[in-house]
């Protein structure tokens, strides 16, 4: 369950990727959605890492930097973006692989590729 203030940063996060959405809509790259709702996150005050590094220990070895989160927002949301016609299960898979790598209560995917905003978002939660 989360906290009353991290409920309130996803509802941030998700209200700024709206209107991110709103205003451009589908067709660009996930890269230009990234800079810009980063910035967006920041100008609110949020604390946001883009591209940041995720650690993998398989078999006692250790792989830095093995995979990348698109935007890790206030030390504990997981953000993948995604420019995509639809969502498929890898890229939720792929999400609550990383909420559980870095031990993190959810993350969210946000797809701006589709065509109603409403249709390309959803929380992941770890498959522990």
């Amino acid at each position: 369950m989360l906290k009353k203030s991290q409920e309130d940063h996803l509802a941030a996060v998700i209200d700024a990727g709206y209107h991110l959405h709103k205003e451009i809509g589908p067709g660009l790259l996930e890269s230009v959605y990234e800079t810009v709702l980063a910035a967006r996150l920041k100008r609110q005050g949020l604390k946001v890492v883009r591209q940041m590094p995720v650690d993998v220990r398989i078999d006692g070895l250790d792989f830095a930097n093995a995979d990348r989160v698109d935007l890790f927002v206030n030390d504990w949301l997981v953000l993948e973006l995604k420019a995509l016609e639809k969502l498929l299960g890898v890229h939720i898979r792929q999400t609550q692989t990383y909420v559980k790598l870095l031990n993190q209560p959810m993350g969210l995917v946000i797809n701006f590729g589709s065509e109603m905003y409403r249709h390309g978002v959803r929380r992941v939660y770890s498959s522990r």
